[in-house]
Parts: C-alpha cells; sequence; structure tokens
C-alpha cells in the first residue's frame, strides 16, 4: 500500500456495510448497520470521512459537529493496515473539516488502556481533560476524556 493511493472522501450510504465491518474488526461493541443508517439519514450533527484504497474503505472517522464544538464518535483503521498514517491522516480530514465549520474545540473518548490511540490523539495536540468512570458498556472500563482547542 502506498499513502498517496488512498483517498479520503465524505462517507456514503454505500460504505455503510464496509464501515461496518471494520467497526466489527476494530470494537468490542461495535456500531451497527442501523446505527450507520441512522446516521447518515437522521442525524444532521453527523459527520463521517472514509479513507478508501483501490475501491474499498480501508478506514473511517465519525464526528458529531454542533455549533462549534466536534465529538469524535469513533475512528477506526483495518487491522491489517494499522500503523501506517491512516488514522492519523482521517484525523487530520477531521481537523480540516471542523476548520471549515468554524469548529473551536473538539473531544473524545478513549479506553484508558488504549494507549496507541492516545498517543496518536496526543501528537495531535489532544490534552487529557478527565476521566469517564465505567464508560464502556462491554467490560465497564474507563474512559479518557481528551480536548483539543483548535
Amino acid at each position: 500500500m502506498r499513502k498517496d493511493s488512498i483517498v479520503y472522501r465524505e462517507m456514503v450510504e454505500d460504505d455503510i456495510e464496509a464501515v461496518v465491518a471494520i467497526e466489527e474488526e476494530a470494537f468490542a461493541t461495535p456500531w451497527t448497520t442501523e446505527i450507520f443508517e441512522h446516521e447518515m439519514n437522521g442525524n444532521a450533527y453527523a459527520h463521517y470521512i472514509v479513507a478508501v484504497e483501490n475501491n474499498i474503505v480501508i478506514g473511517h472517522l465519525g464526528m458529531w459537529i454542533v455549533m462549534d464544538e466536534c465529538h469524535i464518535t469513533n475512528v477506526a483503521v483495518r487491522k491489517h493496515l494499522r500503523g501506517q498514517g491512516i488514522g492519523e491522516t482521517l484525523m487530520t480530514e477531521g481537523f480540516r473539516l471542523c476548520e471549515e465549520m468554524k469548529v473551536k474545540t473538539m473531544t473524545l473518548e478513549v479506553r484508558l488502556t488504549n494507549d496507541p490511540a492516545k498517543n496518536l490523539y496526543r501528537k495531535l495536540g489532544f490534552k487529557d481533560g478527565g476521566i469517564r468512570k465505567n464508560y464502556y458498556s462491554d467490560d465497564g472500563e474507563d474512559a479518557l476524556v481528551m480536548w483539543v482547542e483548535l
């Protein structure tokens, strides 16, 4: 895979099946087809970006943008392609969209044990903001809340 062969674009409904497959690979409690269909058709605040190589979705970023704040809902990359900068570029594309929309702050939650993700977010300027106790429904793990001002 070459980085310059990856296209980053807005997610469309035809991407949902591939995005759900990535969710199932990445998360203990993945979002379902129905959730993504609602996000695409019934949530005016939802914005999604996908990473595509050779017409195959290999990663995605979800955000809810409300007024001047962005909440990152999910970021995931196909397991065999992690560590190659795709997640970082998805985040960078999210920053770009937020800047276009005059967003002032971005926030997200991340598992306390997910050091690769925490390291990426810190590299991108996110700061630790607090702990959400028992945040994850699958195992009760706490989440670290992180923030960045744009």
